[in-house]
């Protein structure tokens, strides 16, 4: 025992008592590795953190169990880029180039016509409809692992016209961070996209970590065939479910069954799973990212057509939802930044 208090023992008394102090004790002294680093401080961050620490803590008013963590983000414009078109359009334009020379009706036909010239003002004025059709079109008669294997190639091949890289490389950090802190702490995080389903499936893991069992996207008619001894499933030219709107709140129902509790978009195509996520008793989040940053990637809200924001922004402050201001809370935007 550690009676004698000469200047020798006083030492080696401390030694012994921090060796058998619980380690639990010992942490507490430890400052905590900041989950969001990419995030500036302030009230976006801090809303976040809280929500999280309160959804966690057992007994508290706004305890959220384990099951009912359901976290919502949509794809374009809130986990990666969207301009100057969406990226997926982007594929499909390159698709439609490189079947050009078997289609010489598309000189005339449009979007054929519009994406042949390479006009890129009047390829961005493409309503959402003309993209899921082209996408039809297009990859008609393929096979659903073909299609990921054309979407894999373009991927390693393809570069964004003005930041010259991989389209896959232009996914926001801070929200890489944020889809962490909330898997850390029992959330499952979910994909909602008015993107192909088949598209996102085909990087939403290596890129976001989130399996493909937990993509929400539009979908063409598929059909199940059985060649020789090799099952497949074959992509139809034709649509089958647009996830876009109120579809999203529908598809969440349908595919998830619960309601989430933390629902992140960036437009108005957004505002519905907002609305289904945040318009109740429980504990929930809604969270609009705001591209208001000209320099480090885009500022656009309404009027635009891609990423139209009007009614969420203008919904935010009544329904409580927590509304990013990319220039002002993040301090980068790409990984590649941070290098």
């Amino acid at each position: 025992m550690c009676l004698d208090f000469t200047r020798r023992t006083v030492a080696a008394c401390l030694f012994v008592a921090l060796s058998f102090a619980p380690l639990s004790a010992l942490a507490q002294s430890d400052p905590q590795p900041d989950p969001l680093p990419s995030w500036n401080e302030g009230t976006t961050k801090a809303a976040i953190l809280n929500f999280v620490a309160e959804a966690v803590r057992e007994g508290g008013p706004d305890f959220v169990p384990v099951p009912e963590r359901i976290a919502t983000f949509d794809n374009d414009g809130t986990l990666w880029s969207e301009q100057p078109v969406y990226f997926q359009a982007e594929f499909a334009f390159d698709r439609v180039r490189a079947l050009a020379p078997q289609h010489p009706e598309w000189a005339t036909e449009e979007p054929f016509r519009t994406i042949l010239t390479g006009d890129r003002s009047a390829l961005a004025n493409l309503g959402g409809d003309a993209f899921v059709d082209l996408l039809a079109a297009t990859h008609a008669g393929m096979t659903v692992a073909d299609f990921q294997g054309e979407v894999r190639r373009w991927l390693a091949t393809a570069r964004h016209p003005r930041f010259d890289r991989p389209y896959d490389e232009l996914i926001y950090q801070p929200m890489l961070e944020l889809l962490a802190h909330l898997r850390a702490n029992g959330f499952k995080t979910y994909i909602v996209s008015g993107g192909g389903l088949d598209f996102i499936r085909t990087y939403a893991e290596a890129t976001y970590g989130i399996p493909p069992e937990q993509v929400i996207g539009s979908t063409v008619v598929t059909e199940f065939r059985l060649e020789g001894e090799t099952p497949t499933i074959i992509r139809l030219p034709q649509v089958d479910f647009v996830d876009d709107g109120p579809g999203k709140a529908v598809a969440i129902q349908r595919v998830i069954g619960r309601r989430p509790v933390f629902a992140a978009g960036n437009s108005d195509g957004d505002l519905q799973m907002l609305q289904w996520t945040t318009m109740r008793a429980a504990p929930a989040f809604g969270l609009i990212v705001h591209h208001t940053d000209a320099v480090r990637e885009w500022a656009y809200d309404n009027p635009s057509v891609i990423g139209h924001l009007q009614e969420a922004l203008k919904q935010a402050p009544e329904r409580g939802w927590t509304v990013v201001d990319m220039k002002t809370d993040w301090k980068v935007i790409y990984p590649f930044e941070m290098k």
